[in-house]
């Protein structure tokens, strides 16, 4: 059973007269260290200058500093750079800054997991991983509301890791919704999983295959971009707002009937048996080896990769029909922006208004 902890299981004086040092101003290290800021914790923030992040954090109200130096200033040091800079990051400019009693936070357990961050034994090391951008992150905060987040302990130095970990969690907001508490090691691999199989490779690929489908036989590619890709929103928003089968309350019956029995066809028992070979390689390590041994190549198969899909025809029907819709610009994507913009309740009311359902809605009363 998951134990989940609320914000009376956190107490943020734990970080009273402590400073939080945020290396890495991106869009979960904006979320997180405004969060903290608001919430009264002393916050530096740790981003090297030249860049669009570095003045974003000075019109924020923050004077950065190098990582090393927010790093010496720190009691707790949470990194929020990408995974395949970590490594370098710490061994040049946090570890010769750590003494014993200090906290490194993560909220990405990678970097810890695959041995790329060794901490010394007399620092806690915590993780506070929220499931949301930071851009989530900062407008549900400013409503009042909270990101459910992840919340594990690699090390307690101190004895006082965990209290440290749910202060932070409190900071952010996130103990408003909930944190659950996991080990490095399950939430990187779970992690890791989602994005490969679901979220990222598998629904970008499905959608990719749904597209040359209807394209191949003969269909107009902007009708395909339409059917495969920007009504997946609706779809996707009614299944987080309310589950799968919430999701089928609000579409029509012949919707229901495509998913139901001709979904399993798409999805078969193939695809789950390749999923496991992915989570194979997650826990055997070897995809982070190779991502690893790709970085340091200068990624020659990722940029090849990406300049391939950049050429995909869907991306090129999408950016046509996109300039028509200038909203969409502002209707979701996370941003960095000072002004971005809750998208939960408009998700819910135009998950609500598909094509699809409005037309079974009219057929209903009569229209």
């Amino acid at each position: 059973m998951a134990k989940i902890s609320y914000d009376t299981d956190a107490d943020l004086s734990v970080l009273k007269g402590k400073t939080v040092a945020v290396i890495g101003y991106g869009i979960q290290g904006r979320g997180q260290a405004m969060n903290l800021r608001e919430s009264g914790v002393k916050v530096i923030v740790g981003q090297r200058p030249g860049g669009p992040n570095y003045d974003l954090a000075k019109r924020d109200g923050f004077q950065p500093v190098s990582a090393a130096e927010a790093a010496a200033q720190g009691d707790l040091i949470i990194i929020l750079t990408q995974d395949t800079l970590q490594a370098q990051l710490y061994r040049d400019a946090i570890a010769p800054q750590l003494k014993a009693g200090k906290a490194l936070g993560f909220s990405h357990g990678f970097s810890i997991l695959y041995g790329l961050v060794t901490p010394p034994s007399d620092v806690d090391v915590v993780m506070v991983a929220p499931k949301g951008p930071g851009s989530l992150l900062r407008s549900q905060f400013l409503e009042g509301k909270g990101v459910p987040a992840l919340v594990a302990v690699h090390q307690d130095a101190t004895g006082r890791a965990k209290a440290l970990a749910l202060a932070w969690a409190k900071g952010i907001g996130s103990t408003r919704a909930g944190v659950l508490e996991t080990t490095f090691k399950e939430e990187t691999e779970t992690d890791n999983f989602g994005e490969q199989a679901v979220l990222c490779g598998g629904a970008a690929a499905l959608i990719k295959a749904g597209f040359e489908t209807l394209v191949e036989a003969g269909y107009q590619p902007e009708l395909a971009y339409f059917e495969c890709l920007h009504e997946l929103k609706l779809i996707t928003d009614m299944i987080w707002a309310t589950g799968i089968q919430g999701m089928r309350k609000r579409v029509s019956d012949t919707a229901k009937w495509g998913d139901i029995h001709c979904g399993p066809r798409v999805i078969d028992v193939h695809v789950k048996s390749r999923m496991k070979e992915l989570l194979r390689d997650i826990q055997s390590g070897a995809f982070a080896k190779e991502w690893i041994a790709e970085d340091a190549a200068g990624r020659p198969n990722f940029n090849k990769l990406m300049r391939q899909d950049d050429e995909h025809q869907i991306e090129k029907t999408g950016a046509k029909l996109r300039a028509m819709m200038p909203w969409l610009a502002n209707s979701g994507a996370p941003s960095s922006a000072p002004a971005a913009r809750p998208a939960a309740r408009r998700a819910t009311r135009a998950a609500a208004r598909t094509p699809r359902t409005r037309r079974r809605q009219a057929a209903k009363s009569g229209a």
